[in-house]
């Protein structure tokens, strides 16, 4: 019994910290599914966690699988109740996989969150090449390429959109722009409203 209960605990450990370790990066999408972009860096905060948060699932999954695969003991054997039930569906192997399935795709949720976002492609028709301006938006919040997608997905919506290149590493989303049908001030206005924020603009 006390068994089934820590193999419960370690697997529950597992699922909460592959979870949490990717929370900051799935925030984003279930804010743009839900139409509440601005709680998208609600766990922005997490993400200097996130080697630590992967460091123990694995350890939990880990130690989850070698008590499950690891030859029985002379004891255990001869108990004669190992034998009689078998044990339950949550106590399986297929269980077992099926959590580490589940913890896999969520620590390795960052590489694949910009199919969640639509895609904008689109023809920008520019009157005027004298009106086309390139701004770098300096953006802190941004984690991941979910939160690149996500700041990207906001700014594309304005009119006069020509390009959008957000980098989560470099802490900026640089936009080229047809200054006459949008502005610096509403390209930084739609970065805001996903939750992240500008710190500082610099015009080239």
């Amino acid at each position: 019994m006390s068994e089934s209960k820590s193999s419960k605990g370690l697997l529950g450990t597992g699922i909460v910290a592959a979870i949490a370790a990717s929370l900051c990066c799935i925030t984003p999408v279930l804010a743009l599914i839900a139409g509440a972009s601005g709680a998208a860096s609600t766990f922005s905060w997490l993400e200097p966690a996130r080697p630590y948060l992967i460091g123990i699932t694995i350890l939990v999954l880990g130690f989850a699988w070698y008590q499950k695969l690891k030859p029985r003991s002379k004891e255990e054997i001869d108990c004669a109740c190992e034998d009689d039930e078998k044990p339950s569906f949550w106590h399986s192997k297929k269980f077992l996989a099926i959590v580490t399935v589940f913890a896999g795709l969520m620590l390795a949720f960052p590489l694949y969150a910009n199919v969640f976002y639509p895609s904008q492609d689109r023809q920008v028709i520019v009157v005027d090449q004298q009106n086309v301006q390139t701004a770098t938006f300096f953006v802190n919040g941004m984690t991941c390429t979910g939160c690149e997608e996500h700041v990207s997905h906001e700014v594309n919506k304005l009119d006069g959109i020509v390009d959008v290149k957000a980098s989560y590493e470099n802490e900026n989303a640089i936009v080229q722009f047809d200054s006459s049908k949008t502005s610096v001030g509403e390209i930084e206005k739609a970065i805001n409203s996903t939750g992240y924020k500008v710190t500082d603009i610099k015009n080239q």
